[in-house]
């Protein structure tokens, strides 16, 4: 029974405030807020004659502390569900902060201008949350997020260490685009044409973007090629979990989006050094982006599964043993559902797990942590609940 302020009205916000909607029990109030109010009236408008819970629209920039306080105060949630721009972690925990109003994001912080996420920034708000009173829970997503509860939950029930985990994430849609990005392209792009990177020995080696390749074969969608890539649980799940030897992340590509991305690349494109246009500064990845198709939109012309999951080795009882964990998700079941692929829903879901259990006080630790690092069971049980059933295999082929 509580209040939600969630900020941001993109693809995974909407998955997130159906998924409040259908759990009215929880979720008795909720305030949508974005830059874009039309966006979060239009959402209202949808949905309030289809719950219980009571829903509230405003307009704010998730850029301006002073905007998010005024708000924050106005509503008075039980918990901020920050489902806006990785550029604005700091400045929703900022007001967080002034407020003293639980935190819960999807995605770590990263400077606009450099490219760079890691979790220093938030972590650095540690001791200020802890005074406070309350809680900041990091990566509520699937990746991160599903995956370092499924990290949590393997070394709780099935491992006394764990020593390797990879990450593998992949999308077997078809939206029948050239080319497009199944969320937002800015990030999406920066996220892939940077250099890889792998977690060994505590510390991380870093490659060239697209460097190394393995194929997978993943139930319910087949044979496809995967490419290792930074990610930044990896950076979090080295620290928290005990015995980990080496972490790496994979994700599947189409050889379409990685040719269509290399040219975009060759031309400038995908860079973020704004550049001097017709007397205007532009940047010409923000062009691209406002070029091409809306990841919101992919929805009704998306066919195929997601299928994402975590394959862990260490040791039970002094024996070696490999467990996967996994969730297969259907892009236009999400459709018909919520109006969203798969892509969101996957991330969209576990936003509004994260926010519950902190609203709930079922997740009660002061502070700023990442997900791994409260009880994995509740969550467990609420994917199984909410749309994102996990399946387990005891016998999995493993990447070399």
């Amino acid at each position: 029974m509580g209040k939600a302020l969630i900020i941001g009205c993109g693809g995974v916000a909407g998955v997130a405030i159906h998924k409040c909607c259908q759990n009215s029990d929880e979720f008795t109030e909720i305030m949508i807020a974005s830059r874009t109010k039309e966006k979060c009236d239009a959402l209202k408008e949808k949905l309030e004659n289809t719950t219980k819970t009571k829903i509230s629209t405003a307009k704010v920039d998730a850029n301006n502390v002073d905007e998010l306080i005024a708000l924050i105060n106005e509503f008075k949630p039980d918990v901020v569900l920050n489902l806006a721009l990785p550029y604005q972690d700091l400045t929703i925990m900022d007001a967080c902060l002034a407020t003293k109003t639980n935190y819960v994001d999807t995605a770590n912080y990263e400077p606009e201008d450099t490219a760079k996420f890691e979790y220093k920034w938030q972590w650095a708000y540690r001791e200020k949350f802890k005074e406070a009173g309350i809680t900041a829970l990091l990566g509520s997503g699937f990746d991160p997020g599903v995956t370092g509860v499924f990290s949590a939950y393997a070394l709780k029930h099935e491992f006394d260490e764990i020593n390797y985990i990879d990450i593998l994430d992949c999308n077997g849609g078809d939206n029948g685009y050239p080319f497009a990005t199944n969320f937002n392209p800015e990030i999406n792009i920066r996220e892939v044409s940077a250099n890889g990177s792998y977690f060994e020995d505590g510390k991380f080696i870093e490659t060239k973007p697209m460097e190394i390749k393995r194929e997978y074969d993943f139930k319910g969608v087949g044979k496809k090629d995967m490419y290792l890539l930074h990610h930044e649980e990896l950076e979090s799940l080295g620290i928290n979990i005990p015995g980990i030897k080496r972490i790496r992340f994979f994700m599947t590509f189409s050889q379409s989006y990685l040719t269509h991305l290399k040219c975009l690349e060759n031309v400038g494109m995908t860079s973020i050094e704004p550049v001097e246009y017709e007397g205007k500064s532009i940047v010409p990845l923000q062009f691209l982006k406002f070029m091409l198709p809306d990841p919101a939109t992919l929805g009704p012309r998306t066919h195929g599964k997601t299928n994402i999951g975590c394959i862990f080795r260490g040791k039970k009882d002094g024996k070696e043993k490999n467990y996967y964990l996994f969730n297969v998700c259907d892009h236009q079941e999400s459709y018909k559902e919520v109006g969203a692929q798969a892509v969101s829903y996957t991330t969209g879901v576990p936003a509004m797990i994260g926010a519950m259990l902190v609203m709930n006080g079922t997740w009660d630790k002061k502070g700023v942590y990442n997900i791994e690092e409260f009880d994995p069971d509740p969550f467990m049980d609420a994917l199984n609940k909410w749309g994102l059933p996990w399946q387990e295999d005891f016998n999995p082929v493993l990447v070399d």
